[in-house]
């Protein structure tokens, strides 16, 4: 019962009027409007909908959706290359289950590719794939990896665990991602007054690696929680520095995320992991500096070296914007085939698939008015 009374201090509708209040005042104080924030966090864009806060804002504040979904940011050829891992070249693999209906070329997905034949198992940790591997030593265990900052540790973790273990039949295909990559690469392209910083990858990495966001692109920051109260505090203060002024990187989140991060979490990432020189971003192409690749010492656990994975560029359907979307650019109801013949049941683009994708928020829970402006 303490904890859901600690949850609901986290909801208190006299504080989130107050907070309403405090911003439709600052909102009719700046010199120019609609400003326009993006919340880069799938989560937050869920909080946003599910607690229909979009309809309380000012309409002087433009919320506009970013790339903070991890599924959706996974381009199609990897989603090809983990189909191929099993259907040709006999691998178990070991995934989320939220990708498991992400579309690869041809709209074939790992579910398609389970029903074919292909041995697809979903887990809900690194763990339980290294489980797999131990229980079934006969059989090579591929652990598909992806997402931001927040999976990387227990990948890291498993890794490592494998080694001490002696598993000689356990790899993991890695798609890890790096958040400021994303935000440099949308800062340079899309025109915004603040952002919303992610909660869950900041516990991981701290808020010091913004700090471009305000020293470069001039843009104020702050790192919020989930909760209502979270991200209408985390609104005002943005406001706050807009009206004033200032561009600076703040925390609101600090109950769960210190400026340095999670120390021990970015050592095990740094011990494994290496930046690759180029990941490509669904939607955002071929970024520098922004995935990670495993280091050469644990090359024997790199599924990419072990099967010799070749990850080819493939084009989404030209009639889907996910990538428009995934930058800022649109909304989901900008898309020609949001609602119609792309829907939950029926998704073309992973930003429909995912839980944390823009369009699968807004068909569930609707939104003000369905554009970015």
């Amino acid at each position: 019962m303490s904890d859901l009374r600690y949850l609901e201090s986290f909801r208190d509708p006299d504080l989130g009027r107050a907070l309403l209040v405090s911003l439709g005042i600052l909102a009719r104080s700046l010199p120019r409007t609609p400003v326009r924030i993006m919340e880069f966090c799938g989560g937050h864009t869920h909080a946003f909908h599910r607690f229909g806060l979009l309809e309380l804002l000012p309409p002087e504040i433009r919320m506009v959706h970013g790339p903070g979904c991890p599924v959706c940011v996974l381009p199609k050829g990897r989603i090809d290359a983990a189909i191929d891992l099993s259907l040709e070249k006999g691998a178990v693999l070991a995934t989320y289950g939220d990708v498991l209906r992400v579309p690869g070329s041809h709209a074939m997905t790992l579910m398609k590719a389970r029903s074919r034949g292909a041995e697809i198992k979903t887990v809900v940790s690194a763990m339980e794939a290294l489980a797999l591997a131990e229980t079934h030593p006969d059989r090579e265990i591929v652990f598909f990896a992806i997402g931001f900052e927040t999976t990387t540790p227990p990948t890291a973790a498993v890794i490592l665990e494998a080694l001490r273990r002696g598993l000689r039949n356990f790899s993991v295909f890695a798609n890890h991602v790096l958040t400021p990559s994303a935000m440099e690469a949308i800062l340079s392209g899309t025109s915004l007054d603040g952002i919303i910083g992610p909660s869950h990858v900041s516990t991981v990495i701290g808020t010091r690696p913004y700090d471009f966001v305000a020293r470069i692109h001039k843009i104020p920051l702050v790192v919020a929680g989930f909760e209502p109260l979270d991200i209408l505090l985390a609104l005002r203060m943005l406001l706050t520095q807009i009206a004033e002024g200032r561009s600076e990187v703040e925390n609101e989140y600090a109950r769960a995320v210190a400026p340095q991060g999670n120390l021990r979490s970015l050592e095990m990432i740094s011990r494994v992991f290496e930046r690759a020189p180029t990941f490509e971003w669904r939607g955002l192409g071929l970024l520098p500096q922004s995935g990670l690749a495993i280091r050469e010492e644990f090359g024997f656990f790199d599924a990419q070296r072990r099967f010799s994975i070749e990850v080819g560029h493939v084009s989404d359907p030209g009639i889907c914007e996910c990538g428009e979307i995934l930058k800022g650019v649109k909304g989901p109801r900008d898309c020609r085939i949001f609602g119609t013949i792309c829907t939950p049941d029926t998704p073309v683009g992973a930003c429909m698939v995912s839980a944390e994708g823009a369009c699968a928020a807004v068909f569930h829970y609707g939104d003000r008015d369905g554009a970015v402006s």
